[in-house]
């Protein structure tokens, strides 16, 4: 629990940080969204996958002191290598690159664009850093490092906001900031731990999962995130301010669901693993089923809470993003459905065909933003992401039918979160400009209403066994 806690701090502190973004010009803060996501993808290149890769590298060598040193210390290095290395060719190729991706002269690459490619690498450094204290069980460690770096970024930034108002200047440069000196006291760290050596041999081993790897982080990075850069090139960046207000918002939602699923997903596998015939049970299913009803909960809650809260802390140009939260967070209700069919995966250790999986899923997103987006704007890029997240969820149950056996409850899984998402789709249109918070209102109490159908049989007998007792 601690380390999920921990662990989801840089996603909570985007959250917790949007009331301060109110005040900056939507096309400043479109601006930095670009530069947020180009610093994300900057972070997965130079992390190079060693965050997943550590955890098993880590047990080869734990036997043998001397050789874990030199293999943890020559990863660290290597990624400090590679980022010198990306940090010349983005000098040299950096303003091409963004007026060819961006457009000419739309998101200059100096100087914000440089100081996200040194974001990008203290956040590797910290990453990293993080698996390394989770493989070694230091909880304590891992907690407090967390803690301190989300309060530095979030401090750093605020005050940046403050004193440097209607900039990129305050937000760009407080979490660079923040970041600096979160991978500074990690390299420090790890370089007092393990030494400092460089021994390529003891790194090769690693590389062919790591290549695998970081090619699936690049395609979700492109999946996540190339919406923005379509948007950006199609409309404004004004738009791109508060089509990402409203997205980022909804990382709550994200934030529960992720936060839970790493919590279940152990206790899956090790179910999953002590099976001779594989296939999903009604032990399971409870989990995926459980966390379906969270999803709506969580789904319902975010439309009545997060308008109000954009109309308080937002300007008036922002209130543009209130009418996309009801449909951008229908996604969500699709979050555990994925989260089931893409359990096999892992416990079958059958990453083999997910690759060409994920890019056949981009390419869908990316040909159906490129049209929908011309099409009807951000509504197309809202579209595009529905459709592709549904795309992705029968790719992957297709593409492990006949290696996992799957059997569930499918109102539980399946007719509860499509009977409130078409609910939405249905009513929102028609009732969400004139009654707002009434419909909202609505949709959590036709939650609830769903949910106990869903699980009449259960409340059935626990009532009885209260009323036995």
């Amino acid at each position: 629990m601690i380390y999920t806690l921990a662990g989801a701090l840089p996603m909570a502190s985007a959250i917790i940080l949007m009331p301060f973004y109110g005040s900056l010009p939507p096309d400043v803060y479109g601006s930095f969204s670009i530069y947020l996501g180009f610093s994300l993808l900057v972070q997965i290149v130079v992390t190079y996958s060693f965050d997943a890769s550590i955890y098993l590298n880590y047990h080869e060598h734990k036997s043998d002191p001397k050789s874990l040193g030199i293999f943890v210390s020559s990863a660290f290095l290597f990624i400090l290598l590679l980022s010198a290395g990306v940090g010349l060719l983005l000098a040299l190729l950096g303003n091409w690159i963004f007026d060819f991706v961006y457009g000419a002269g739309k998101i200059p690459f100096l100087p914000f664009g440089v100081l996200s490619v040194a974001t990008g690498i203290f956040q590797a450094v910290f990453k990293v850093n993080n698996s390394l204290l989770q493989t070694q069980g230091k909880a304590s460690t891992f907690l407090w490092i967390n803690v301190f770096s989300f309060s530095v970024i979030a401090g750093l930034t605020i005050l940046g906001l403050t004193f440097l108002p209607n900039t990129l200047w305050g937000p760009v440069g407080g979490k660079l900031l923040g970041a600096l000196i979160s991978a500074a006291w990690v390299l420090g760290s790890v370089f007092r731990q393990f030494g400092f050596h460089f021994h390529w041999k003891s790194l090769k081993p690693t590389f062919e999962f790591n290549n695998s790897s970081l090619i699936y982080q690049i395609q979700q990075w492109f999946i996540n995130y190339y919406d923005r850069i379509i948007i950006l090139m199609v409309i404004s960046k004004a738009t791109v301010g508060y089509y990402d207000v409203a997205l980022k918002f909804l990382l709550a939602i994200d934030f529960v669901l992720t936060g839970l699923n790493a919590t279940i997903h152990p206790k899956v596998l090790g179910k999953v693993y002590d099976q001779s015939k594989k296939s999903s049970t009604v032990e399971i299913n409870r989990y995926y089923n459980g966390l379906t009803g969270v999803a709506i909960l969580a789904v319902t809650g975010s439309i009545l809470l997060f308008p109000p809260v954009i109309e308080i802390f937002f300007t008036k140009p922002y209130q543009a993003a209130i009418p996309l939260i009801p449909f951008a967070a229908l996604v969500y209700l699709l979050r555990p459905l994925r989260l089931w069919v893409a359990m096999p995966y892992a416990a079958l250790k059958y990453s083999k065909p997910l690759p060409y999986f994920y890019l056949l899923v981009a390419i869908v997103k990316i040909a159906l933003l490129y049209w929908l987006v011309q099409q009807w704007g951000v509504w197309g890029a809202i579209i595009s992401t529905i459709v592709s997240y549904m795309v992705e969820i029968l790719i992957l149950f297709w593409g492990i039918r006949n290696r996992f056996h799957y059997k569930f409850n499918a109102f539980k899984l399946i007719v509860a979160p499509l009977l409130l998402g078409v609910s939405i789709l249905l009513l929102e249109p028609w009732l969400g400009v004139d009654y707002p918070w009434q419909l909202h209102a609505f949709y959590v109490i036709l939650s609830g209403f769903v949910l106990l159908w869903a699980y009449r049989n259960e409340l059935k007998i626990f009532i009885t066994g209260q009323i036995v007792k």
